[in-house]
């Protein structure tokens, strides 16, 4: 199982779920160029397809796995829907056996990206907002209001977020990163196309808190996307959780993505345990929509 982190993070997204993945799997994260602890130059050129070609190369050479289960967060899932593009043509390295996306800005038109986000974006913008800000205000302001309940100073997910920031002047390439939301912006109707009619088992696992990437993207992308598509599909919301659903609601996320890579032949739509605050299974994906007379007389 690989676990693909988001901007501008890094791995240690994970560290709240990686124990309990690793009972049933092996467990494998990294940290892109220009995030977490991973060296960070200017000029670089960071990009969603670049970094596609460096998770299919660490799966296939470093880790020497043929298939994988990938687990993506935020601009996680840009990189593994270009990922799942290759994988089911033939092109990558190694096979995507199971794709869970979860809380990101997987449709833009239905984001709510953020003044910050604008700001640091734009470069006429950027560099006198970067030139202020420190990895420690950043790690706040996230704390603040990316996490339910919010997270404060001493929080350790915030000190963590801090020392990522602050590891080779993580701040200073923060203009350059995000542009990979321009590069989502020209191909992301391209990569859920070629999702939409690939046969790989695709799970949607959504914090129903987020703000930035708010719950109507999901289900969008679901109903346009994912509703007919062939294979095994689903859709899970996870309550009492914001934008890092992995760290907010971790033994909700974690059950959910085991219940949809394991699951039962007639799981129906509804809570899939009776512990309160149990993820939900909104849907799962079919042929065709039945008639409403189908319904009632009992067919599927």
């Amino acid at each position: 199982m690989a676990l693909v982190h988001g901007f501008p993070t890094s791995s240690i997204d994970w560290f709240d779920v990686l124990d309990r993945f690793a009972e049933r799997y092996r467990v494998c994260a990294l940290d892109f160029p220009g995030y977490g602890f991973s060296d960070k130059p200017r000029g670089w050129g960071y990009g969603l397809a670049r970094d596609a070609d460096l998770l299919d190369h660490y799966l296939a050479e470093v880790v020497g796995a043929e298939v994988a289960v990938v687990v993506a967060h935020d601009r996680g899932d840009s990189v593994a829907l270009i990922h799942a593009a290759r994988a089911a043509e033939g092109t990558s390295a190694s096979g995507l056996e199971h794709l869970v996306l979860s809380n990101g800005n997987v449709f833009l038109p239905l984001s709510n990206l953020t003044t910050f986000q604008r700001l640091v974006l734009d470069p006429a913008t950027a560099e006198q907002v970067l030139s202020v800000l420190t990895p420690d205000a950043l790690a706040q302001g996230m704390g603040a209001t990316t996490f339910t309940p919010a997270r404060g100073p001493g929080d350790p997910e915030v000190e963590a977020l801090t020392a990522s920031f602050a590891h080779a002047d993580g701040v200073a390439v923060l203009h350059e990163t995000i542009q990979y939301l321009v590069e989502r912006s020209a191909d992301e109707e391209q990569w859920l196309s070629a999702l939409a009619t690939s046969i790989i088992p695709t799970t949607v696992v959504w914090g129903i808190g987020d703000t930035v990437a708010p719950v109507r993207a999901a289900a969008h992308v679901w109903n346009a996307h994912l509703m007919f598509k062939p294979g095994r599909n689903r859709l899970y919301f996870v309550a009492e959780a914001n934008h890092y659903v992995q760290n907010d609601q971790p033994a909700a996320f974690v059950d959910a993505v085991l219940h949809a890579l394991d699951p039962a032949s007639d799981a129906a739509p509804g809570a899939i345990a009776a512990a309160p605050g149990a993820p939900v299974l909104v849907d799962c994906s079919r042929e065709r929509m039945p008639s409403a007379a189908e319904v009632l007389r009992g067919q599927p």
